[in-house]
């Protein structure tokens, strides 16, 4: 099957720059990815790349793009390399979407207590939960491993505080925290009941520590960073990882190879956003819908996000066959 292939290259504006171990983050880019088929079917997807997880360039995607001719094939669709796991999932998404009208609709529809809400880091914390809360959410995650331990753990217990008692709360360190550090937060968040876990509390070359800490505390602990992709996955699930697998779609590789592997391994996963588009979110959340009855629980999908943008239409110079993109 032949298809002509349109791409366009966007960037969106966070309202606040979004602040995490990695760094501080001003702007998403990305490219949307348009395929349409020889009897006038037209499938979206898009290239959410996040570079600093592991997976390709936003260069980098873009030379394969530019390097594909106009009109490629199913075949090609399914021989991108490894190495670019944000391409692999856009194109599948693509293929997909003219298969499925819609894709993902349904989803976009669910109540906000579907989602888990990030809230900034910080004491912005503080006055946004509330505003999330009477919008419908009930699980929320907040960035640590950001500030000095002790001006967090003080802002954590002022949150702690106020949250009502129906919360989840999901910590996430990106992989910032101390071996010492880690032990603390673990030890305080044991005598809590709103903590559903704490998120790649050491960064990726710490799995042995991370496996220590998760078999000594009952705070659980989830894997994000260390399982970006396939094969990082499989390595730790081969090495015993029992605990919480985050799993973001759009920066994971191939779709059809993230079905096989959750269909045949019952893990406990986390679905989760990248900042992507509405485009990439739809086809994440089509894929995570589908595969979360092989899961070992039922965990509130992390694309609880949106509130990061503004909501108004933004001129990226896409062709006018493009969909808006930014909702």
């Amino acid at each position: 099957m032949h298809y002509k292939l349109e791409f366009s290259l966007y960037k969106r504006n966070f309202k606040q720059p979004l602040k995490t171990n990695h760094g501080i983050w001003n702007i998403r880019e990305g490219i949307i990815l348009q395929l349409t088929s020889k009897t006038g079917e037209i499938g979206l997807g898009e290239i959410a790349p996040l570079s600093f997880f592991g997976s390709e360039t936003l260069s980098e995607a873009l030379n394969l793009c530019h390097q594909l001719p106009k009109e490629i094939t199913t075949e090609t669709i399914f021989s991108i390399p490894d190495n670019l796991p944000s391409c692999k999932f856009g194109f599948e998404s693509a293929w997909e979407n003219i298969k499925q009208v819609e894709i993902g609709e349904k989803e976009e529809l669910k109540h906000p207590n579907f989602y888990s809400a990030l809230l900034p880091g910080g004491e912005a914390a503080l006055e946004i939960w509330q505003q999330l809360w009477q919008k419908g959410y009930r699980t929320f995650k907040w960035k640590i491993g950001v500030d000095q331990i002790q001006t967090e753990l003080e802002i954590f217990q002022q949150l702690v505080k106020e949250l009502s008692t129906e919360i989840n709360l999901r910590l996430d360190a990106n992989g910032g925290l101390s071996f010492e550090e880690a032990k603390q937060w673990l030890e305080i968040c044991d005598n809590l009941n709103i903590i559903e876990f704490i998120e790649q509390p050491l960064p990726v070359d710490k799995f042995s520590e991370m496996l220590e800490l998760s078999n000594y505390y009952s705070t659980p602990i989830a894997l994000d960073e260390s399982v970006a992709n396939l094969s990082k996955m499989q390595q730790c699930y081969q090495q015993g990882w029992q605990g919480i697998f985050v799993i973001k779609p759009a920066i994971f590789g191939s779709r059809a190879e993230l079905r096989e592997f959750c269909q045949n391994h019952p893990i406990d996963a986390v679905f989760s956003s990248v900042f992507e588009t509405k485009i990439a979110r739809k086809a994440a959340l089509q894929l995570a819908t589908e595969l979360q009855p092989n899961l070992r629980k039922n965990r509130t999908f992390g694309f609880g996000v949106t509130h990061f943008f503004d909501q108004d239409r933004e001129n990226s110079g896409r062709s006018r066959n493009f969909e808006s993109v930014f909702v």
